[in-house]
Order: structure tokens, then sequence, then C-alpha cells
């Protein structure tokens, strides 16, 4: 399987992985002078970083979402096996007397969509959110052991 190198953060992806940064966009370009209007606030929270790992009994999706409460989170599976986690982080209140001098913290809208392969228990999925890490765990099907049976040899 071929690696190539990437951009972000000098991490090397699989260009045949599903959720690399590195897969061809066919569409990639199209969409930029719709996405020129939408403020920087909005697009700076709006790729929340996930990972996904996959034990013998799940796959378990980890994001890191400082700051949001679990009614500012939502967490769905699609028909087709997606796995969809959006939500939003809200504009603080602005007082008429606040001078602000630095904004950092991202805010805005986020979604993140994953297909979810074919022994995932889609039935079964369970969230928490606990000190600003969302914890998804969507367990497996129990791999079915191919059954073998002795033939009998004659003669």
């Amino acid at each position: 399987m071929s690696l190539i190198p990437s951009h972000f953060g000098g991490r090397r992806t699989n260009v045949f992985d599903p959720v690399s940064l590195d897969i061809w966009d066919p569409f990639d370009g199209f969409f930029k002078s719709a996405l020129a209007s939408v403020p920087a606030e909005t697009s700076a929270f709006a790729n929340a970083r996930i990972d996904w790992k996959e034990t013998p009994q799940a796959h378990v999706f980890k994001a890191d979402l400082p700051g949001l409460k679990k009614d500012e989170v939502k967490v769905e599976v699609e028909e087709g096996r997606i796995l969809q986690i959006s939500g939003e982080r809200s504009k603080e209140q602005e007082e008429k007397n606040d001078k602000w001098h630095l904004v950092e913290r991202s805010r805005g809208k986020f979604l993140r969509r994953f297909r979810l392969p074919e022994n995932a228990k889609t039935d079964q999925v369970k969230a928490c959110l606990e000190n600003g890490v969302l914890t998804v765990t969507i367990p497996k099907e129990e791999e079915k052991k191919p059954e073998v049976k002795p033939v009998e040899i004659s003669g």
C-alpha cells in the first residue's frame, strides 16, 4: 500500500483511508467562491479533530470538544451506516462596554461524517461527553468463524 506524505502535521496518511486528508477530491476548489463569504470565526471550529480506533470489540471515536455542553453536540447514525457528529460553539455574549484585545478560541459549527464498516452494530451506539472529550462507542458484530465439517473418506 502506498503512503503519501501529508502537509497536515507532518504525518503520513494512506490515500486509501476513508477519512484521510489526502483523498483526491474532484470537487476541490468548486465551492471556494461559496465559502469565501463564510466568516473565519465559523470555519475555525469547522474541522473538529476526531480519532477513530478499532478494538476487537468496538469502533471508538474520540473528539476534543472543550467547553461544549452535551446539549450543544449531536451524534446521529444515518441510513447507510453513516455516523454524523455535529455541534456548535456559540459566540460569547458581548457587553456594551467590553473591549476585546484578542479572540483565539474557536467558535461556530462543526460537522464530521464517517462511513461505518459492515461489522458496526449501529443500533447499539453509545456516546459520552466528559471533560471536553466526546467518546462514541459502536460495538462490533462477532466475527463469524467459518464452520469446518470433516468429510469422511470412503474406500
